[in-house]
């Protein structure tokens, strides 16, 4: 385990002067070398889980012992991607390079396989569960968007408007809507739950949404990882804002999350050492953090229940926890 690190930066942008917060990031080795930790979970219970793409495996840590227990796949090759847990403790998977939608039972170690219904939808990436207990998930290359019911097996899937727009990262707002990056093409995307009708939003030229978090107000956030950008869309209206990512415009901003406080926190994956920035909407303020091991581009970020926010360092084989200090 690497040590736990304590850091501060300077504040950027206008605002009204804040308390002034620093946090702690404290990383873990991967179990087995070179796994590529992809993206993180949360765990029913709390715990970080993780996919090891590489590795073909699931991991589970045990923040008080430091220990990862690692769960392999039954299907070679199977690539885990996106990660998340249903309200019953299971995890469920994108099978990125395995064209599959994976369902592991802790407890038992079980994996139920859930295939794609057409061959083109080889490439399953981000996913997440809607207030109803439907699996909501994106296909980057088969240009997808798909819709999983647990309880019959069903698989829906809907082709992206926009061809090779690359569907990417994705998030549900308050009313159970699912909303995604389109990665190839300066869009943001919504798909209707009941008519699966979707919906494009244009966002700058040139910009390409990556990750997606969305606040209770309903405002879409999104990473522009090729320009160098903080956006936010308003569905409402159509309006979208930017903010330039403290690292600059080569800082290529990638994984992304929002914590039950309304802040939003997101990687910068094109400085050395990466950095976890958190912006603050209300001051509209910025304050980054180094993360210790360098990162090696942390392509996702979950939020606890209590504001926690947990990483995967894919280049550096690692794990990690950022905890917020306020007032130290």
């Amino acid at each position: 385990m690497a040590a736990a690190m304590i850091a501060a930066a300077g504040l950027f942008g206008a605002g009204m002067a804040l308390a002034q917060i620093s946090v702690t990031v404290q990383e873990w080795d991967v179990p087995t070398p070179n796994s590529r930790p992809h993206d993180p979970a949360v765990g029913t219970d709390g715990s970080l889980w993780f996919a090891a793409m590489n590795a073909n495996k699931l991991g589970r840590l045990d923040e008080k012992s430091g220990t990862i227990e690692e769960f392999p796949l039954d299907i070679p090759n199977s690539g885990p991607h996106g990660i998340i847990a249903d309200s019953d403790g299971n995890m469920w998977f994108t099978a990125n390079t395995g064209g599959y939608i994976g369902k592991l039972n802790p407890a038992t170690r079980e994996i139920a396989h859930y295939m794609l219904p057409d061959g083109r939808a080889r490439d399953p990436h981000t996913l997440v569960f809607d207030s109803k207990g439907i699996l909501w998930f994106t296909v980057q290359g088969g240009n997808f968007v798909g819709r999983l019911d647990p309880a019959s097996g069903e698989v829906i899937l809907r082709q992206s408007p926009t061809p090779a727009s690359a569907p990417y990262g994705m998030a549900v707002n308050a009313q159970g809507v699912p909303f995604f990056c389109e990665f190839g093409t300066n869009k943001i995307g919504r798909i209707d739950p009941e008519t699966l009708e979707i919906t494009e939003y244009e966002v700058p030229p040139g910009a390409r949404p990556r990750r997606i978090a969305i606040l209770p107000d309903g405002k879409v956030y999104y990473t522009d990882y090729a320009r160098g950008f903080l956006g936010r869309l308003d569905p409402e209206t159509g309006k979208v804002q930017e903010w330039a990512s403290p690292g600059g415009l080569q800082s290529q901003p990638y994984g992304m999350t929002s914590t039950p406080d309304g802040k939003i926190w997101f990687s910068e994956s094109g400085v050395a050492p990466n950095t976890v920035v958190r912006f603050d909407p209300e001051s509209e303020t910025f304050q980054s953090w180094p993360v210790p091991s360098g990162g090696g581009v942390i392509r996702n970020m979950a939020a606890t229940a209590d504001g926690r926010v947990y990483i995967a360092c894919s280049g550096v084989n690692k794990v990690g926890i950022v905890t917020v200090v306020v007032g130290q």
